[in-house]
């Protein structure tokens, strides 16, 4: 049986920004699917920090991407959000990039669409408005999920999570921001059931 390709489309949050390679929640992914025996190989990742929905875009562009992949997962929109880009700007954008993703998966099944984290937790943050980046997020969530949703793919809600880590101590890397290898492990957690899923889906 040959290994599942995997593509890992995103931003600073994908490329694990601050931490070494192996603490990226793709990786951590992998290694916790192939201590369940599941045959994947190591992720590709489409991810540079500050990406917006459209720079995804025209990064798939230029990366030419071709054929079946086994697994897709999308994390996509918190630099829409700091930006103040619009809802219904995120909304287009956001559906445009689903659908490629489900086109490289060529299974909707196959395609995990993992929520944004809520910086306004972070000591980042302090001196902001916290309560309108949670309320912000949660709307570009609640789009996020309503399409995903509509569209019979995958949805991995990590945005408990990333709230419950807030400045925590060793839940950041030193810019007080993303988050540290320990913190993407709890988002593992939540996302790895739906890998699981995902990729029996394969061998159906």
């Amino acid at each position: 049986m040959t290994e599942a390709t995997f593509l890992a489309l995103g931003d600073s949050y994908t490329i694990g920004e601050g931490v070494p390679v192996q603490g990226r929640w793709p990786v951590q992914l992998v290694a916790r699917l192939r201590e369940r025996g599941v045959m994947v190989g190591d992720p590709r990742i489409i991810a540079t920090t500050g990406w917006t929905t459209d720079e995804l875009s025209i990064a798939m562009d230029e990366a030419a991407l071709r054929g079946s992949v086994g697994l897709v997962t999308l994390l996509i929109g918190v630099n829409n959000q700091y930006r103040g880009r619009s809802a219904s700007e995120y909304r287009e954008q956001f559906l445009t990039l689903l659908h490629r993703a489900i086109a490289l998966a060529g299974d909707s099944r196959r395609v995990i669409v993992v929520s944004i984290p809520d910086w306004g937790v972070t000591a980042f943050a302090e001196g902001r408005d916290r309560a309108a980046i949670a309320s912000d997020i949660d709307t570009f969530n609640a789009i996020a999920h309503d399409e995903t949703i509509r569209a019979h793919a995958r949805w991995a809600d990590v945005t408990p999570a990333s709230r419950a880590a807030g400045a925590t101590p060793g839940m950041l890397v030193e810019d007080g921001l993303h988050p540290s290898a320990a913190q993407y492990a709890t988002w593992v957690d939540v996302i790895l059931p739906e890998a699981q899923a995902a990729l029996r889906e394969l061998h159906r």
